[in-house]
């Protein structure tokens, strides 16, 4: 399912990606005048437009460029661009605004098989870093039965383990519209942006969301929630956002976006040894990347008691020693096949019948390309460097 997806373009979106394609030297063989990337030239490489979201997923690009690690590997890179919503930023990547965006995973399987949009996986951000937020009063998920729940975004890790839970707990996930009662075991998903939720959550317009930090640390400093269960120790060690870029910068800049991820890579390898500073920079008192400021932003680098969350109930798996953020940039194959899978059986408010044509194995090759990370990662000491297995495989493990 990777070139023919242009054959299943309707004609406007084709000549759309045609225009867009020439415009960035896609179609210089028509030309004649094809050029080879020996190295990083202004004439051949764009600078790097970065989107993000105001969440701690977005810590490795963001700190590329602030920490100057795109500027070591000889490229330009522009402010980094602040999108509010998911719908907003995967816009932003269609429309060309930006050229290397995080994505929820789940997003970039909706954008290339849903949307039939060339776009390609070439690294992750970063593992963990979500949790289960609910108001004071919740004990337990069957106190959820009735009530509404925020999800940042349908195609969301947040959405699968979200339901997971559910139905472990003998709920069921619903999207009935807010003027229609629940049934006693019914609980109604509501998309809010990230930003939104905690203010939701304080006007008691839903019981509880699962979203990226630092919304769940925020909640916790302000007393307006506490942690349901950290989504790490769900499904251990989970991407959640990943990097993506457009296929074609991929095909035509393969030296430009090895620049990129060496730089990303390197950034992920300085945020694991200097969270105290990554906090600061992120923070309002710092880069003002995130509208929290410091101690909310500390919390989330550093602050993971396993003896209390598992006092708690918001970890049942301490042996696993999960950080509550952490930072590794290896697309396992393995995530991706199981997260296809997981997305199948995921209620989810679009037209998603295109998921039941997908082979997850098939996804994990077609999505993802892992060249570029594995050649950043020797250049940073190989995956023991992030403590990971020589061989970059490993096995997933969901226990809810």
């Amino acid at each position: 399912m990777g070139s023919h997806h242009f054959a299943q373009l309707n004609r406007r979106q084709f000549l759309q990606y045609s225009a867009l394609f020439a415009a960035s030297g896609g179609l210089t063989m028509l030309t004649g005048c094809s050029k080879t990337n020996h190295r990083i030239d202004a004439d051949d490489a764009p600078p790097v437009r970065t989107g993000y979201l105001p969440i701690t997923d977005a810590s490795a690009l963001l700190a590329a460029y602030d920490r100057g690690f795109y500027k070591a590997e000889g490229l330009q890179a522009a402010l980094p661009q602040r999108y509010l919503s998911w719908d907003a930023i995967a816009n932003a990547f269609m429309n060309r605004e930006v050229n290397v965006v995080h994505l929820l995973m789940p997003i970039t399987i909706w954008l290339r098989y849903g949307k039939n949009f060339p776009g390609k996986v070439v690294a992750w951000n970063h593992t963990n870093g979500s949790a289960i937020t609910v108001l004071p009063g919740i004990n337990k998920p069957e106190d959820l039965a009735g009530r509404n729940v925020a999800v940042p975004f349908p195609y969301s890790i947040h959405n699968i383990v979200l339901q997971m839970l559910l139905r472990q707990h003998g709920l069921a996930a619903t999207l009935k519209p807010a003027d229609q009662p629940l049934a006693t075991n019914e609980v109604r998903l509501v998309v809010l942006p990230p930003s939104k939720m905690l203010q939701a959550l304080q006007a008691q317009t839903i019981a509880g969301y699962i979203v990226a930090e630092p919304y769940n640390s925020a909640a916790e400093l302000t007393q307006s929630g506490k942690l349901l269960r950290l989504t790490g120790d769900i499904w251990k060690d989970h991407a959640c956002c990943v990097v993506f870029m457009h296929e074609d910068d991929i095909v035509q800049r393969p030296t430009w976006t090895q620049a990129v991820v060496n730089g990303i890579v390197k950034a992920q390898q300085w945020a694991k040894a200097n969270r105290p500073e990554l906090a600061y920079i992120l923070s309002q008192d710092g880069g003002q990347y995130v509208p929290y400021e410091l101690p909310v932003l500390e919390r989330v680098m550093t602050y993971y008691d396993n003896d209390y969350y598992y006092q708690k109930g918001a970890i049942i798996n301490p042996e696993w020693r999960s950080r509550r953020i952490d930072f590794q940039p290896y697309p396992f194959a393995s995530y991706t096949s199981e997260l296809v899978a997981a997305l199948q059986t995921t209620l989810i408010d679009d037209d998603s019948s295109f998921l039941s044509q997908l082979v997850p194995e098939h996804v994990a090759q077609d999505l993802v390309d892992d060249s570029f990370v594995k050649t950043a990662l020797q250049q940073v000491g190989g995956p023991q460097a992030f403590g990971l297995s020589l061989d970059l495989s490993r096995q997933e493990s969901i226990l809810i």
